[in-house]
């Protein structure tokens, strides 16, 4: 069996019954392993958490990078597509929701999906921050408040989706997603 899979497994039984839910014996049964097959990859539930944490970093950092195409404004225009893409594929939206959820008791767990957010959320790579005044003059050319609010945006919109996948459909993420785009050439 694959690791994927066994996340996968653990991810699905957050989303549907929630943090009581997620055991070792659990995710085993969900998965159609043995609990020992479970183990042989991960060996505590800790390690669980950790790598359902560590892929939806790895994914969402991946999607980024395969849409900044390096030009003033793309780091935000590739958090938009990134999180689009994700939000209209096969049962990702709430994989980060899950993930956040498992490592919500333990500060430890939940670290580096913090700093992954602060840097989302922050400037591109090699872009200081802006200080105390994020009005000021932006390395990028764009216009940092108003690529501030296009990424708090998507991510409420993540939000939303990962609780009610069915509220919105392809045409309406669509046009979301070229509104919020729309917002960054302003």
């Amino acid at each position: 069996m694959k690791k994927d899979a066994l996340l996968d497994a653990a991810e699905s039984l957050l989303f549907e019954h929630g943090t009581q839910a997620l055991t070792l014996a659990a995710v085993a049964d969900r998965a159609g392993v043995s609990k020992g097959g479970l183990l042989y990859h991960f060996p505590t539930k800790e390690a669980l958490v950790t790598a359902m944490v560590a892929r939806v970093i790895a994914e969402f950092d991946e999607l980024i990078a395969s849409f900044d195409d390096g030009t003033p404004g793309g780091y935000d225009r590739a958090y938009v597509e990134a999180t689009f893409e994700i939000l209209t594929g096969e049962a990702r939206a709430y994989r980060r929701w899950s993930a956040i959820t498992a490592a919500a008791g333990d500060p430890e767990l939940a670290a580096p999906l913090n700093e992954a957010m602060a840097r989302w959320h922050g400037h591109p790579k090699g872009h200081e921050p802006c200080g105390e005044d994020p009005c000021g003059e932006d390395p990028t050319g764009g216009d940092p408040v108003g690529s501030m609010v296009v990424r708090l945006a998507a991510e409420g919109l993540w939000e939303v989706v990962s609780h009610a996948p069915e509220l919105y459909d392809r045409a309406q993420l669509e046009a979301v997603k070229q509104r919020l785009l729309s917002l960054l050439t302003r």
